[in-house]
This record gives structure tokens, C-alpha cells and sequence, in this order.
């Protein structure tokens, strides 16, 4: 009968522990589910791609350029006529001076 009684002891010992494992299991676990529930969820991508440029767009891009290509030309255009309009009044007053000094002597 000892035996019996030993391995009944060995057997109360062994489920013990096996329901301790269990507890300590479902423990865990409870625990992942209120972190899981705690933390936020993650977001989601922010970044939108922008569909292409549509014909409107490029109209207007294309006009853009046009009239700046167009105001850079006349400026130029402007620029040059004052540069010649300097130099040929530098040629005049040059040729009146040399008069002048001639006709000191």
C-alpha cells in the first residue's frame, strides 16, 4: 500500500506543478492582451502620392516660360539700345571736345 500512496503523492505533486504552469501561462497571456489593448495602433502611411500634372497645368507652365522668355528678350533688347545710345553719345561729346580744343589753340 505504500506504493499506492507514494505515487499518489508523486502524482498530487506533478498536477500541482502542472496547474501551476497553467496559471503562470494564463498570466502571460493576460498580460500581451491589455498590452495589445494599451498601445495604440500604428498609423498609417501618410504620405500621398500626387497624381501627374495635368494638360491645364502645362498650358499654363508653358505660358509661364513664353512670357518670361518674351520679358527677358525685351530686356535685353532695352539693355543693348541704352549700351549704344551711351557709346554714341560718348563718340559725339568726344568729337565736341576735341572742336572745342582746337579751337582754343
Amino acid at each position: 500500500m505504500s506504493d499506492a500512496l507514494e505515487r499518489a503523492a508523486a502524482d498530487a505533486v506533478a498536477a500541482a506543478d502542472n496547474t501551476r504552469q497553467v496559471e503562470l501561462i494564463a498570466a502571460v497571456l493576460a498580460a500581451q492582451q491589455l498590452l495589445n489593448q494599451q498601445q495604440p495602433p500604428a498609423p498609417a502611411c501618410q504620405h500621398q502620392q500626387r497624381p501627374g500634372r495635368s494638360a491645364g497645368e502645362w498650358l499654363g507652365i508653358g505660358a509661364a516660360v513664353c512670357v518670361g522668355g518674351v520679358g527677358l528678350a525685351l530686356a535685353s533688347i532695352a539693355i543693348a539700345v541704352g549700351a549704344m545710345t551711351v557709346a554714341i553719345l560718348a563718340l559725339i561729346l568726344r568729337s565736341i571736345w576735341q572742336d572745342v580744343q582746337k579751337g582754343r589753340r
